[in-house]
């Protein structure tokens, strides 16, 4: 019964990511995928935090030496009402995207009905987007 109880209570806080060029990467997270930014207590020029849920969030770490390469299946994923209309957001900023087994400019219907694209930050951290509901 304690077990139970103690796992009701584990939830994500933070997601931390380490990149190169902090404005760079504050610039995508926030006008590509729409994040908002929350504060963070460090002051120092090397961090941004975005709310990501309730209680969670996205911290970006400045550092990193440079864009490293990252498997597909290691990603962050967002949903947004309409895949097709977050498309236009990254046409419009000229990011590419693909279908989970690489074709450029395409999308993924999942056997569910759930669309999905990848891309990756300026980091090279992959990023999916679909439109699942819950």
């Amino acid at each position: 019964m304690q077990a139970q109880a103690q796992k009701a209570r584990v939830q994500l806080n933070h997601i931390a990511v380490y990149v190169v060029n902090l404005k760079v990467s504050t610039h995508f997270y926030q006008n590509i995928i729409g994040l908002d930014t929350i504060p963070e207590p460090f002051h120092d020029g090397k961090h941004t935090w975005f709310s990501v849920g309730p209680k969670s969030h996205l911290h970006l770490i400045e550092g990193a030496e440079s864009e490293s390469a990252h498997n597909k299946n290691a990603h962050l994923c967002f949903s947004v009402p309409s895949v097709d209309s977050f498309i236009t957001i990254l046409k419009k900023n000229k990011v590419d995207y693909e279908d989970w087994a690489g074709s450029k400019m395409s999308v993924t219907t999942r056997v569910d009905g759930v669309k999905q694209i990848y891309f990756k930050d300026p980091d090279g951290y992959w990023i999916e987007i679909n439109d699942a509901k819950e």
